[in-house]
């Protein structure tokens, strides 16, 4: 088995400090605890790096491999920098009927990106996710956990213009 060589130079030391502070506090198997440390860590960092999510795999004794797994199934987990606002916009089956399609083409339009990307301002990063639960809202996005449901491409307009308008305030 080759063991790839961990190279923490580019995470923030104290930040590493404060996830081995949270690890540390955790009681039990450690492993059966991965899904938690991961929140945590993409809390504290932002998103996941491949070094970061090696790093966790050796403070829980899994495999780089098993924590990349987990990572990238979970929509919700990022492994690159993502915006102020995370646009999530459902294309499970009962979305897509309903135009889903339509919403995430208008979505991209309007902050001008491709998918996992981030805007030019850092505000919007967009994903395109299979099910986020709300199937009688169809078709659904979000924006940080916030849920929009029959969401009308003429709606996404109005949606992001808002949060636009919220950092207009904060400048």
């Amino acid at each position: 088995m080759i063991k790839k060589i961990l190279d923490t130079s580019t995470l923030d030391k104290e930040l590493l400090v404060r996830l081995d502070t949270y690890i540390d506090s955790l009681e039990g198997n450690k492993r059966e605890h991965l899904i938690h440390v991961l929140h945590h860590a993409q809390g504290l960092f932002g998103y996941l790096p491949q070094n970061l999510q090696l790093y966790i795999a050796r403070k829980l004794n899994l495999s780089g491999a098993e924590v990349n797994g987990v990572v990238t199934f979970y929509s919700f987990f990022n492994e690159k920098p993502v915006g102020k606002y995370t646009i999530s916009v459902c294309m499970g089956t009962a979305c897509y009927v309903k135009g889903a399609d339509k919403v995430l083409a208008r979505v991209l339009e309007n902050v001008g990106v491709n998918k996992n990307e981030i805007s030019k301002d850092g505000l919007f990063t967009v994903k395109d996710v299979r099910c986020i639960g709300a199937c009688g809202l169809a078709p659904v996005m979000t924006v940080n956990g916030k849920v929009y449901g029959k969401v009308t491409p003429t709606d996404v307009d109005d949606i992001l213009r808002h949060y636009r308008s919220i950092e207009n305030e904060n400048k």
